[in-house]
């Protein structure tokens, strides 16, 4: 790998701010911008799409073996395609989100996905964001940042993000309970958990904006 290419790796759990952060880190630093998220969302639309049941091992390895998943970067902006169609607005529904949080417990998912990250960012520099970048997809990445924030905040800031849509199908309360889930599933899994690495800088965004949490991730880079 040449000396110029370079990887941030930001960790954490649901709705912490990792995506928001990270896009804006690679636009400030210039450089690409990896939602593995993204990917496993990808994977939760086919079994959807298909009627695949996410908890059906053998159900699901037969699946991931007959789709086909690409990435595509058209002006930066990162396009997931399934089986030759651009689904990148369709993978951001709550449906979407619980069955990639169920997929994604799966070794043999996250095997794939990884391998898929690892190839993308091994030749150019790119600010990767999920929840074991640092621990497992980019264990040798120059920076590691571990965003936190207490569920209620994260909670607060996903029910605002639903309401400014237009969803109102889910109360505060559900999207806090659904929240405090996910931390659980996705901290107990047998493959890769969502841990904080030892040489990671802790960020805790429970009370700062995205603006002030991005200053101070940059101030780390450029220290």
């Amino acid at each position: 790998m040449s000396e110029n290419v370079y990887q941030i790796a930001i960790d954490g759990p649901s709705g912490s701010g990792k995506s928001t952060l990270a896009k804006g880190a690679a636009k400030a630093l210039n450089i690409m911008y990896l939602d593995t998220g993204a990917m496993y969302r990808t994977c939760a639309l086919c079994s959807i799409k298909t009627g695949v049941d996410t908890r059906d091992e053998e159900a699901v390895k037969k699946m991931l073996g007959s789709m086909k998943l690409e990435i595509k970067f058209q002006d930066g902006v990162q396009h997931m395609i399934l089986n030759g169609e651009d689904v990148t607005g369709s993978i951001r529904t709550e449906e979407v989100s619980k069955a990639a949080s169920n997929i994604s417990t799966w070794p043999f998912v996250r095997t794939a996905m990884v391998e898929m990250q690892r190839k993308i960012a091994a030749d150019q520099s790119f600010v990767v964001d999920g929840r074991d970048i640092g621990s497992v997809v980019l264990p040798n990445a120059k920076y590691k940042f571990f965003l936190t924030a207490s569920a209620e905040a994260r909670a607060k800031r996903r029910f605002l993000e639903l309401t400014q849509k237009g969803d109102n199908n889910q109360t505060y309360e559900d999207v806090l309970k659904d929240i405090i889930w996910r931390d659980k599933q996705d901290s107990e899994r047998a493959a890769s958990p969502l841990v904080k690495v030892d040489d990671a800088v802790e960020i805790d965004t429970s009370d700062i904006g995205i603006e002030e949490t991005l200053d101070l991730l940059l101030s780390y880079i450029k220290e």
